[in-house]
């Protein structure tokens, strides 16, 4: 079933709405208060929330109301409705990160810190999104609380393990959430909702108060339906914290303003093929070409550790992810979703000579990788093997194989994610559904992606669902 969004202010995207709150042509009550009622209807088909904040979330618009009436401005991001990842901490609650095994721990005493930084920025946090356990899954087809179906059609995945957060945004439920991705966990649910998604360069967003998977893995980012929004909140959440040891102290590099100058250098493209073109479906690849031919992309690259970087992600996360929950693995096995156990418990078992080898050959693709920048941009990429596949849906065809899909739903992320590089997931319709390309800059340099992404938007490449001609 096609979830319709309803509403125009559905269609409004985040500087849009935050201008006419700054500038008292709506009331920041009167949004949320709406956003609310659509909530209420869609939530029960989507499942994508497991924590709504009416009571926070209106006292919030108050305040931001208040402030617009006493000729304050209260920030860039003034009124717009964001929500988090269940693995992010909200003050007062406790941070299940899509488990019943936390539910013993004690309530976050505050706000993720990301989350913080955009409320600074006037943003409202109107809930809290379903994820797959522990994050660990490419479906959000949660064992405890259910699966969360995708708004474009609700018979299919919304993708994961951020699936709740990319389902919020596609359904106009919220015009940004945050997301992690260890292993494409925000790529693949941009991809098969139909919306952009920003895995930043690992180390660039502090972690601060989320619940870890990976430590070497995970990385936090953003969703939105347009890409000045995800620009724009990728500035408001930039900068150093001592609190994630894993976090770079790299000056913050504001994006936004550099979407809209004219007359730059053009971007060196290149398509990645090899891996990347073999896994992929016919609609993946056309994806690609057609965002290739309106960037200009004359080269085609093949990376030879794509494979063994792949394997290397696997093992890396199953490794880390056993030792942290050790000790619930021992304590109360029979908490933990079969599949998510039995995955963490392969973990635990592999001799330390395999870790040792996974981490060369992922040393020796980010080299491989790294090379390519020296005479490239930015590199092209389907983001996912084949589009949105059915719910409970056992296999997916790739390379002309039946292959389980819950853990192959990743094959074209896991790389990437593996060497940490900034990549933003740009959603093309070529089709009844969405597939993503994946935009992948050297470290450090989201802004080309951004780029990328924003020249895809005005060519019409790229359009994000939500957006208010997407579905005519």
């Amino acid at each position: 079933m096609m979830l319709p969004v309803t509403s125009s202010a559905a269609h409004s995207g985040a500087r849009q709405r935050a201008q006419a709150v700054r500038g008292g042509l709506v009331s920041a009550r009167s949004e949320i208060e709406a956003l609310f009622e659509r909530i209420a209807g869609a939530n029960p088909g989507l499942n994508c929330f497991t924590r709504l904040l009416p009571e926070r979330a209106l006292a919030a618009a108050a305040r931001i109301d208040a402030m617009v009436a006493a000729g304050h401005d209260p920030g860039p991001l003034a009124g717009v409705p964001f929500g988090v990842k269940d693995n992010y901490d909200v003050a007062g609650h406790v941070t299940l990160a899509g488990s019943i095994v936390n539910r013993a721990r004690p309530p976050a005493a505050e706000d993720a810190l990301l989350a913080r930084r955009l409320e600074a920025a006037g943003a409202i946090l109107v809930g809290v999104q379903n994820m797959d356990e522990l994050a660990y899954g490419f479906t959000t087809e949660n064992a405890h609380y259910g699966p969360t179906r995708n708004p474009l059609d609700q018979a299919r995945s919304a993708g994961g393990s951020s699936g709740g957060s990319a389902a919020v945004v596609a359904a106009g439920l919220c015009d940004l959430a945050l997301g992690t991705d260890t292993n494409g966990s925000i790529r693949v649910p941009a991809s098969f909702c139909g919306i952009f998604g920003l895995k930043p360069t690992f180390g660039r967003l502090p972690r601060t108060g989320t619940f870890p998977f990976v430590h070497d893995l995970d990385h936090l980012g953003l969703f939105a339906r347009e890409v000045g929004d995800l620009a724009m909140a990728y500035d408001t959440v930039q900068g150093h914290d001592e609190g994630d040891a894993a976090c770079a102290p790299h000056a913050v590099e504001p994006c936004l303003p550099a979407l809209a100058q004219e007359g730059e250098r053009p971007l060196r493209v290149a398509v990645l093929a090899g891996w990347f073109d073999d896994l992929a479906d016919d609609q993946g690849r056309a994806a690609v070409a057609v965002a290739a031919a309106a960037l200009g992309a004359q080269t085609r690259l093949s990376l030879r550790g794509a494979a063994r970087a792949r394997a290397a992600a696997f093992v890396l996360t199953s490794a880390s992810g056993g030792n942290l929950h050790r000790a619930d693995l021992h304590a109360r096995a029979g908490d933990f979703d079969p599949a998510t156990r039995s995955r963490l418990l392969a973990g635990l078992l592999l001799p330390a000579d395999v870790i040792l080898q996974a981490q060369r050959c992922r040393a020796e693709f980010r080299e491989e990788v790294l090379a390519a920048f020296a005479d490239h941009d930015i590199l092209l990429a389907p983001a996912t093997p084949c589009t949105a596949p059915l719910l409970g849906q056992e296999t997916i065809r790739v390379d002309g194989r039946d292959v389980p899909s819950r853990p192959n739903i990743g094959l074209l992320t896991q790389p990437i994610s593996c060497i940490g590089l900034p990549v933003v997931a740009v959603p093309v319709r070529n089709g009844t559904l969405p597939i993503a390309v994946q935009v992948i800059a050297p470290p450090w340099r989201e802004d080309l992606a951004l780029r990328a992404a924003a020249l895809l938007e005005r060519a019409g490449v790229a359009r994000g669902h939500g957006d208010a001609d997407a579905d005519q």
